[in-house]
């Protein structure tokens, strides 16, 4: 056997370091929660509270900055609450299921207001809405993205857990382009024949969130505690409410992904919301109902390139590292986002699904391989420490990353309004609202993306390392 089939031998994970499919499953059933829970409002709130009921965009945006900026500050207390929690069905369990199920109960109550409200009145309602909504949703949040980082101890596994998460995610993404179809559905349609978008959205939002009680207690029942089995519980003393920030901030590697992140998320959340305007008015020169249609084939196209860019970027990591495979999925987010400004197309409509596919392909791979980068950095953190922080590190690259979110969220709003977007208009849009629409949708990403791409080609936790760290920590505290 030469040196690097050793190497690879030894990388390999062993029988009980790989997870039954059965937990790798009851794991990515999160992302439903995830994916509808911190998301399904933010793409139906333009929708309803703008296009439906005329409320300034720039009010919207405002509440979605605020409420990413309590989330970070909620998810930060939850991450901590479930590091220290000892209860005999784990630290993470008992979160996720009370949790998810009061999100699912409160999903639909989200969009419960009434017509004709002033833009005041509909935006004191989202902010209070958003601020009794957010904690429920970090009790689950917090505790699930925790237990992903230590499902299992093995580098390749973790990709593994990540990968059948992000392809079980592509069904929720699904029903979130959908969710602007449905609202539109003749089932919905007014005596006038015109859609009623907000019972639409009330409709649709009880249905999910029905659906997400079920997954909620689904995955208490599905997944385990590995280390809190092995060695949390039995040797871990109390974590101070200040490390889930401060000490964990201070941890090298960390820094390096959190930025990576924070650019990314920054630089493709300013134009969230300009990519849904581009197939509205640009494509579909303001025919709304035909516009939803599109977006809803975006979804399948974005599902369709989601799923595959899971395998592709997760042999890539597995072939040349998590690092190489981050720094490759950059690169061709960046080449995606320059063929926005090409792919939508009002004379080939067509050429959107391609658009969204691009994007949802690379993207599949950053979330995948981000997320699994995580429990090696926690290893590190352990290997310095002494302590298993998944919840610290989970919470404080969560209020990194929803600042820098909510920064780009925050800007959306005004953005469209800078490209001179009137609302008040029906059909078309001014030539040069459309032009800014379109440069922008393109441009902004970029930068961000290649501050990303900066950052993770600095990442010292490389392959080799990984093994050196495990070899450390498992002959100081034992196997896991």
């Amino acid at each position: 056997m030469n040196a690097s089939t050793l190497h690879m031998a030894q990388l390999a994970p062993t029988a009980t370091e790989r997870l039954p499919l059965r937990q790798k499953i009851g794991f990515g059933l999160g992302s439903i929660l995830d994916m509808w829970g911190h998301w399904l409002y933010a793409s139906l709130a333009f929708q309803v509270f703008n296009i439906f009921l005329g409320v300034a965009p720039g009010l919207i945006s405002t509440v979605q900055a605020i409420k990413i900026v309590i989330d970070a500050g909620s998810d930060a207390l939850f991450g901590w609450l479930s590091d220290n929690a000892r209860t005999k069905y784990g630290r993470r369990r008992p979160f996720i299921l009370v949790g998810g199920v009061l999100a699912g109960v409160g999903l639909p109550l989200m969009f419960a207001v009434g017509r004709g409200w002033t833009d005041m009145q509909y935006f004191w309602f989202m902010l209070v809405s958003m601020i009794i909504y957010v904690p429920v949703m970090s009790c689950f949040n917090m505790p699930w993205v925790s237990l992903g980082a230590e499902m299992t101890p093995d580098y390749h596994e973790r990709t593994s857990v990540m990968a059948v998460r992000n392809a079980i995610q592509k069904g929720p993404e699904l029903a979130m382009f959908f969710a602007a179809q449905f609202t539109t559905l003749s089932w919905f349609h007014d005596a006038n024949g015109k859609p009623d978008i907000l019972r639409g959205a009330q409709v649709y939002t009880s249905i999910l969130g029905a659906i997400m009680v079920a997954v909620s207690i689904a995955i208490f029942l599905l997944v385990r505690e590995r280390y809190y089995e092995k060695l949390v519980s039995r040797t871990q003393t109390h974590i101070p409410l200040a490390d889930t920030l401060w000490r964990t901030l201070r941890c090298g590697p960390f820094r390096t992904v959190l930025t990576m992140s924070l650019a990314y998320s920054i630089g493709t959340a300013m134009v969230g919301a300009l990519g849904y305007y581009a197939t509205v008015y640009y494509v579909c020169k303001g025919d709304i109902v035909l516009a939803t249609k599109w977006n809803t084939a975006m979804g399948l196209a974005g599902m369709a390139f989601g799923f595959a860019g899971i395998p592709f970027f997760t042999w890539i990591a597995r072939r040349w590292g998590k690092r190489t495979g981050l720094a490759v999925v950059l690169s061709l987010a960046i080449c995606a986002f320059i063929g926005d400004w090409w792919l939508y197309d009002p004379d080939m409509p067509a050429l959107q699904l391609l658009a969204c596919g691009f994007v949802a392909f690379t993207g599949a791979g950053f979330w995948t391989l981000y997320a699994a980068t995580i429990g090696d950095v926690v290893d590190y953190d352990e290997s310095q420490t002494g302590q298993r922080r998944e919840g610290s590190f989970s919470a404080c690259q969560s209020w990194i990353s929803k600042v820098g979110i909510a920064l780009g969220v925050g800007a959306s709003g005004w953005i469209l309004q800078f490209t001179g977007f009137d609302a008040t208009k029906e059909g078309a849009q001014a030539p040069e609202a459309i032009f800014w629409i379109r440069i922008l949708l393109s441009g902004i990403p970029v930068i961000g993306l290649v501050l990303a791409l900066i950052a993770i080609l600095r990442f010292p936790l490389t392959e080799a390392r990984m093994l050196e760290i495990r070899n450390k920590l498992e002959a100081t505290r034992g196997k896991v």
